[in-house]
């Protein structure tokens, strides 16, 4: 349905201009009499306009991100929000524009249930100028909830940043279909509070539509908090280069390689994340694959790009002290682990290998199952951090990389 799968968008984004704004865009309210049961497409509009405003340039709060705010100032997703509410969200998550709205559906007199019609109310509130644009409708059946949908996120896109929007007819034609009970599955899943009805939503989601690669992404990630890795990578896999969460999931799929002891799979994948997005966790996980491989020259030079990117970093320290003992290199491994030990003193295995480098000792003399395949690795990936610093850094009118 919504999903913007499309490399074409990609392509899109990559010669449009970043915007260092921030918006925050909330689960639309269900105003419908009765029918609680319709939440689902009130999250399913946010989840769209929050990734159409993504693809295109403009920063945004993921649904963590904004359901963290609710918690945080004791709101409630499914009651009607006051303007001081919206007021306090974006202050709370510091985004300068509030994507808010409401739906309503109204049921056939005859027929099936998803004959009915729908309607969807948008604004959009600009807190640096401190007022709200008018009201913006899209009204269609609720099987086209896809094309209303998309033109609803093309008019936001429209009314926070004009001049970043592409024509709507290209905007449109930027959109593969999914199915309705797909979409449905999914955001459901997106609802649901306990792994296994995650699981099970997001299953029936991609049973549905195989094309669907946000379930995918959703299973991959069930699978390896579950340290079900082959399975994680199984559906990691699945997530094309056209997916928005597509440097996530190979983010993702990375770990669950070398978690499942492909250390090669999961250079390769590291490799093409960080021609993309080189960010220090990348070059760190990129260096441990390496050196888990015994590729230890470019497991050198990867891990010093995620040192030089974050020398307070103790984990880079380490894993550079690491790959430098097992090259035999112990005077500068000393330094690395001296450097641990001085912001991590109870490091439980820094010391060993320290007491190792004193006495020149490699991996291969006198060998100590405790030193082997000590790499450590990073588990958050800040994309959109990166992002917004290339964002605020860049000159005007300066393209996505």
């Amino acid at each position: 349905m919504q999903r913007w799968l499309a490399v074409g968008l990609l392509g899109f984004a990559a010669l449009t201009p970043l915007s260092a704004d921030t918006a925050a865009v909330l689960p639309f309210a269900n105003k419908t009499k009765g029918s609680p049961n319709l939440d689902w497409i009130g999250e399913s509009v946010a989840e769209t306009v929050r990734e159409a405003l993504g693809m295109t340039g403009i920063m945004t709060l993921d649904r963590k991100e904004i359901q963290e705010a609710y918690r945080r100032l004791s709101l409630r997703a499914d009651m009607p929000l006051t303007e001081a509410s919206k007021m306090k969200i974006g202050e709370s998550l510091d985004a300068e524009d509030v994507v808010y709205g409401w739906f309503e559906y109204v049921a056939p007199v005859s027929g099936p249930a998803t004959g009915g019609s729908l309607r969807v109310t948008a604004r959009v509130l600009d807190r640096r100028h401190m007022r709200a644009s008018p009201e913006f409708t899209e009204t269609a059946a609720l099987q086209d909830l896809a094309t209303l949908e998309a033109h609803l996120a093309w008019r936001t896109l429209k009314t926070i940043a004009p001049s970043m929007a592409p024509p709507e007819s290209d905007f449109l034609s930027l959109r593969p279909p999914v199915r309705l009970d797909a979409e449905e599955n999914y955001v459901r899943g997106l609802l649901a509070s306990s792994p296994e009805q995650k699981e099970k939503y997001f299953l029936q989601a991609a049973h549905l539509d195989p094309r669907f690669a946000h379930a995918y992404y959703q299973l991959g990630q069930i699978h390896y908090q579950r340290k079900d890795y082959k399975q994680a990578v199984t559906w990691l896999e699945k997530v094309g280069l056209g997916d928005i969460h597509s440097h996530e999931a190979s983010f993702l799929l990375g770990l669950a390689l070398f978690q499942s002891g492909d250390y090669k799979g999961a250079q390769k994948t590291f490799q093409m994340i960080a021609a993309v997005v080189p960010l220090s966790e990348v070059y760190n996980n990129l260096g441990a694959a390496e050196s888990r491989a015994n590729m230890l020259q470019p497991a050198l030079d990867d891990l010093n790009k995620a040192h030089e990117g974050d020398p307070n970093d103790a984990m880079y320290r380490f894993n550079l002290g690491y790959a430098l003992w097992k090259k035999g290199d112990f005077a500068a491994a000393a330094d690395d682990f001296r450097a641990v030990l001085e912001v991590h003193p109870d490091d439980p295995t820094a010391p060993l290998l320290l007491a190792r480098c004193q006495k020149k000792q490699g991996p291969r003399t006198a060998p100590d199952p405790r030193l082997d395949n000590l790499e450590r690795l990073k588990t958050n990936f800040e994309e959109r951090a990166y992002m917004q610093l290339k964002s605020l850094l860049a000159p005007e009118g300066a393209a996505i990389p």
